[in-house]
């Protein structure tokens, strides 16, 4: 549904854009945001700008990181010898809350996807190869078990051939 609002149909059209973000949820969204009081949407729009501001991507693993290095990273109790390769940061929010894993994290940022567009130097491969070095011992490469995360593990386990590293896959299908 289309509104005769042009700054309401653009807040719909806005939160639509969204990944994940169907049409009726961005209506939801766009009518949960113009019943905040001013206050609250100052609120609202000062914390999304200073997340665009602060955040950026860690300079060592691409996760995201309001400082130069992520706190991950820069936690010397973390095992420096195993990276685990995900998607995107999500991935290791999750992989956190189960509280079982102690190793470091790489963030691809997306996954190899030809239908996409997305090709293997959209992402954060490089910064990976770049990191490799004689503390790395072991990669998992924790990425879907779909086409275009079984094509990315893949084509980073080939690259990895030359390097001194084991390479593993995280288990599924249980």
């Amino acid at each position: 549904m289309r509104y005769n609002l042009a700054a309401l149909q653009n807040l719909v059209d806005q939160f639509e854009r969204m990944q994940g973000i169907g049409h009726k949820t961005a209506q939801r969204m766009a009518f949960y945001v113009l019943g905040l009081s001013d206050e609250e949407t100052r609120a609202f729009t000062d914390a999304i700008t200073e997340a665009h501001t602060k955040i950026h991507q860690c300079k060592i693993c691409c996760n995201l990181a309001e400082e130069e290095l992520c706190p991950i990273c820069k936690n010397p109790a973390r095992d420096k010898s195993v990276v685990c390769v995900v998607e995107d940061p999500r991935d290791v929010a999750a992989i956190e809350r189960t509280h079982e894993y102690n190793g470091l994290y790489h963030v691809l940022h997306g996954l190899i996807s030809p239908m996409d567009g997305i090709g293997a130097e959209q992402l954060c491969i490089k910064e990976l190869l770049a990191r490799l070095n004689d503390t790395v011992k072991e990669v998992i490469m924790a990425t879907n078990p779909d086409t275009e995360g079984e094509a990315t593990a893949m084509y980073i386990a080939r690259l990895l051939k030359p390097f001194d590293v084991r390479v593993t896959r995280l288990a599924y299908g249980i």
